[in-house]
């Protein structure tokens, strides 16, 4: 519930509506603006009724949040949450959209990885994705190099000094993940799987969560709720596609308006993932397009130094020529539009 004090409220009022709500086990997070103070308060509505809040000094109205996702919604917190590095790079809010991209697959080429983390880097981008634990829907798949390939993308971000996306997939690797990675990607199989988002809701690190392929929106903020719940509030949200009823044009439907969907409802960053969202190399530019102007706080490509050879996903994997092509081609429209610079307004 959102409690909204007085203006003239004094400290031992607040204190003493804070005090009865923790009481009953409820979780608080001041808002103290210039004129009121605001107290959300999450945690059982049916231990505390709200007209016995109300009816306390100093409180002026008393709203329960209709979204079952409390710690997502942007009626407990208003302002967009922008989760910033050491390196400087800030996800979230009016910043210059992010650029993820590397290969689906760690592969034990280092040389490729390295080619293609040196290439993201030099068109712009500042996150390298790749995956060293791969849920594969055949056991028969490439399931990763796990233990080495965090190995090969630390060395890749010691050489480049780009940030490391990659996913985990167990609790029990969550310890040797989080080692390497900056961010910990939660893939769309594992959305809800609640174990592991409780326990990544425990690590100091963002997290950077799917959308499961047939997951609603509130299902989706609801496993972000999960998180946060847990004691981690820099929750990164990846729109990559849900199914759809054509697939043999292409892998995934790419549901676009959830980015403007969460941008209203929510507070959390959301980026978007057309690799995946459409299996098609060649409507990897078009639908990156479409998604900055949509809102999208940054996109997750996947690169390949020989996609035609790729451990998995190569039919989505831009060559690194075809990258450096579509950086341009996005850097001139976010040019024309003034989406490429500091506290850039994008749409949503």
């Amino acid at each position: 519930m959102i409690i909204i004090m007085e203006p003239g409220a004094t400290n031992e009022q607040i204190e003493k509506v804070v005090k009865k709500l923790q009481d009953n086990g409820f979780r608080i997070n001041m808002n103290h603006g210039d004129v009121l103070t605001v107290i959300a308060a999450i945690g059982d509505k049916r231990l505390v009724q709200p007209h016995s809040i109300a009816s306390l000094d100093g409180v002026r109205e008393v709203k329960l949040i209709q979204e079952p996702y409390k710690l997502a919604s942007r009626e407990s917190k208003k302002e967009d949450t922008v989760i910033e590095f050491s390196n400087g790079v800030k996800i979230g809010g009016n910043n210059k959209p992010v650029i993820m991209a590397g290969p689906c697959s760690v592969e034990a080429d280092y040389t490729g990885l390295l080619d293609v983390a040196r290439a993201v880097k030099a068109a712009g981008g500042e996150i390298l994705r790749g995956g060293a634990f791969k849920p594969r829907t055949s056991p028969y798949d490439f399931q990763g190099l796990e233990e080495k390939g965090l190995e090969l993308l630390a060395k890749a971000k010691s050489e480049t000094g780009l940030l490391i996306v990659t996913e985990v997939m167990d609790t029990l690797d969550l310890p040797l993940v989080a080692e390497v990675a900056d961010i910990i990607q939660i893939g769309a199989r594992n959305m809800q799987n609640f174990k592991l988002l409780k326990a990544v809701g425990k690590c100091d690190k963002p997290v950077l969560l799917k959308r499961g392929a047939a997951a609603t929106i509130r299902e989706f903020l609801l496993a972000a709720e999960h998180i946060m719940y847990a004691g981690n509030e820099k929750v990164i949200l990846c729109e990559r596609g849900i199914k759809g009823v054509d697939s043999s044009s292409t892998r995934n439907t790419l549901d676009l308006a959830a980015v403007p969907v969460i941008h209203k409802f929510s507070h959390l960053p959301i980026i978007v993932d057309p690799s995946h969202g459409t299996g098609r190399r060649y409507l990897i530019e078009p639908m990156s397009k479409a998604a900055l102007i949509s809102g999208a706080n940054g996109l997750m490509i996947e690169v390949h130094h020989d996609p035609d050879h790729a451990s998995s996903d190569g039919a989505q994997s831009l060559t690194i020529e075809q990258f450096n092509a579509l950086m341009d081609s996005i850097n001139d429209m976010m040019n024309k539009l003034g989406m490429n610079s500091e506290n850039a307004t994008v749409a949503g």
